[in-house]
């Protein structure tokens, strides 16, 4: 194995589930060209040994950026990103990564088929403990379906992350590099401890019948756990006597988040997920392929420590970038040239190997 540590400055501030694919992927996309690149929507449905929950019916949920005919690029975020990346022409809605993904981008669809997927459990429907290792699966299931022999490149961020050393630990095979920024091999124990309060807070919720209210509070905490200290010092006031109470400064930009977020995510999913995240745990000398791994110094949930121990247990060729970064976990959303020079990297150095 071969490690480079690099320093990249930013702004001051257990075995495999068998799979089997039921329906035919090509039949069922909804594929449509506007100019170029080729923009396509799909549905498959398989059958997956999920780890803590038996034998199970899904239907997986897709979106392909690019020509398929170029090497394809598998792209998951937070466990709140979805399978839109990013905008196009033909589905113009804003993408959760529009920063790296587009024409010109890191993730350029003229040059890469940009694949992405929902979540298992992202519609709330799949009421069961959920095994980043059985996301890892369903992607190799939707790889079958849509064949695809082997990704040019895994990135993955914050639980995406996660998933992609699942997939590199039991996929190897199918996998050219793997891009991990802010996540690792575990979930550290003080990362699970907010979860779990979190995840109090949507059981209060339902309790007084409120599941709206629970899963914004839910949220707002969690926003609490990606972003930093010296963020919060520099975008908010001190606090205020409005009427009879005091309001603190970052109460209306909790609120909204949490607001929005409740809109459009439900419950179960939310308490799943957040779960998933809770039950990594890998063996980190499993992977031998390639792996960029990319950590935020001030990340308060995945600890530059546990970055590094990753990168020096990893038994492929690694490469260590370490983040400055206002927005500590969130980073990878934020800074977008310090990320999208590291994927560029990434993938370019596939393109010479290929």
């Amino acid at each position: 194995m071969s490690l480079q540590i690099l320093s990249v400055p930013s702004r001051p501030r257990t075995g495999p589930a068998a799979a089997r694919v039921v329906g035919d992927a090509l039949d069922a996309a909804c594929a449509t060209r506007v100019g170029t690149p080729l923009v396509a929507r799909g549905e498959v449905d398989v059958v997956l040994d999920l780890r803590h929950a038996g034998r199970r019916a899904l239907t997986l949920r897709y979106e392909r950026f690019g020509d398929v005919t170029l090497p394809t690029v598998f792209v998951a975020g937070g466990i709140s990103a979805d399978r839109h990346v990013a905008a196009s022409a033909a589905l113009p809605g804003r993408g959760w990564w529009d920063a790296q993904c587009g024409d010109g981008k890191a993730l350029d669809p003229r040059r890469h088929s940009v694949l992405a997927f929902d979540w298992l459990g992202a519609d709330g429907c799949l009421d069961v403990p959920l095994d980043p290792a059985d996301q890892a699966d369903a992607i190799a299931a939707l790889l079958d379906a849509l064949r695809v022999e082997r990704l040019q490149a895994f990135i993955g961020c914050s639980y995406g992350a996660m998933v992609g050393l699942q997939f590199a630990a039991a996929h190897s095979s199918r996998l050219s590099r793997l891009v991990a920024i802010s996540g690792c091999h575990r979930s550290h124990p003080h990362a699970s401890a907010w979860r779990a309060l979190q995840r109090r807070a949507v059981a209060l919720g339902a309790l007084q019948c409120d599941d709206s209210h629970g899963l914004a509070l839910a949220r707002q905490l969690a926003i609490l756990s990606y972003r930093t200290s010296a963020e919060f010092d520099r975008r908010f006031e001190a606090a205020t006597v409005v009427g009879d109470r005091v309001r603190v400064g970052a109460e209306d930009y909790l609120d909204h988040c949490g607001a929005t977020f409740a809109n459009r995510f439900a419950p179960t999913a939310f308490v799943r997920l957040s779960e998933s995240i809770d039950l990594q745990a890998l063996n980190p000398e499993s992977i031998r392929v390639p792996v960029t791994v990319v950590a935020v110094a001030d990340d308060r949930l995945v600890p530059v420590s546990d970055a590094v121990e990753l990168a020096e247990r990893l038994r492929g060729d690694t490469r260590l970038h370490i983040l400055q970064s206002l927005y500590g976990h969130d980073a990878f959303l934020k800074e977008g040239p310090a990320i999208s020079a590291i994927l560029s990297e990434a993938l370019a150095g596939q393109e010479v190997a290929a």
